[in-house]
């Protein structure tokens, strides 16, 4: 019975061993970010401040985290790293917009969560203010525009909405820009051009266009050649009177020299 008494004994330190380390190998370490399990969308406004406080449950042991902005990494001070960490978003922009900002853990980095920021933010608008063109030439006038939500855009002619002429003009709009054609520009085409973007606020930028009429070609080289000739000419014309005029003088010093004798 000793033999059979002293392998069950074994047997059950075993189990107990099994036991006591069970929940550190099966229980999987779980990150959230402001309470949330999974990756989600934080709406935000221009000018807004966000904390981000991300925490790790269901560890045994500290856990050391690393937080990344897009593809770079954040730093964090030594005393935001072990099993909750939180970074801040100041000032935001219309340049957070879209931006994501993930959760790690340092020992192993598949275990993540992100967010995303959506940040809601006006027609912001762009472009080149004045072109002049000659008629029966091609102009594009293009308005760039960021928004979100996107913004919904017309263009403007002289304070009313652009009355659109077949073959004449086109407008092609994406979700960065709103582009008018003008082919074979007219007089008429002169004037200022209104981008409107509505969305939850309404943006306007104006855009100047001047026609001019088309003009002959006058071929430079004969132009310049005839301006070195009158140069020339000149500069010989200056040459000779100034040798008739140092003759005059010599023959007024002569009498002068004569009498003093």
């Amino acid at each position: 019975m000793a033999p059979n008494s002293s392998g069950l004994r074994r047997m059950c330190r075993f189990l107990l061993l099994v036991i006591v380390f069970l929940p550190r190998e099966m229980t999987s370490s779980v990150l959230t970010v402001n309470d949330k399990t999974e990756n989600y969308i934080l709406n935000t406004q221009l000018g807004s401040e966000e904390s981000l406080k991300c925490a790790v449950q269901n560890h045994t042991g500290d856990e050391e985290l690393l937080w990344y902005r897009e593809g770079g990494t954040v730093d964090l001070k030594s005393g935001n790293k072990i099993n909750s960490s939180a970074v801040c978003v100041s000032s935001i922009s219309e340049n957070d917009h879209g931006v994501t900002f993930t959760c790690k853990l340092q020992r192993d980095q598949s275990v993540s969560i992100s967010v995303v920021l959506n940040v809601t933010f006006p027609p912001v608008l762009s472009g080149d203010d004045f072109q002049t063109v000659e008629e029966g030439s091609d102009v594009k006038l293009v308005c760039n525009v960021k928004s979100n939500p996107q913004a919904q855009m017309l263009w403007y002619k002289n304070s009313s909405i652009l009355n659109l002429e077949k073959n004449h003009h086109q407008i092609q709009q994406t979700s960065e820009s709103l582009q008018l054609s003008i082919t074979k520009v007219k007089k008429s085409d002169n004037g200022t051009y209104r981008c409107f973007a509505s969305s939850w606020q309404i943006k306007t930028k104006d855009f100047h266009l001047f026609v001019k009429e088309r003009g002959s070609t006058i071929p430079i080289e004969p132009i310049i050649a005839a301006a070195v000739v009158v140069f020339l000419t000149l500069c010989f014309g200056l040459i000779a009177r100034r040798k008739r005029i140092m003759k005059l003088c010599k023959k007024g010093e002569d009498p002068q020299r004569e009498t003093a004798l």
